[in-house]
């Protein structure tokens, strides 16, 4: 199975917010997005964790 599930957290509370899915092969690197922290109560960059 190439796509696997993988946890995003907070960039500044460090809490991980929420989980997705994403293609390994096509992107290796660790991903970064824009969502909304409810902790924080506004929107930050999410890192994907391991």
């Amino acid at each position: 199975m190439v796509r696997e599930i993988i946890s995003l957290a907070c960039g500044e509370c460090k809490r991980r917010n929420y989980t997705t899915t994403k293609n390994k092969k096509a992107t290796p690197d660790r991903i970064e997005l824009k969502k909304y922290c409810r902790f924080e109560r506004k929107h930050t960059v999410h890192r994907e964790v391991r």
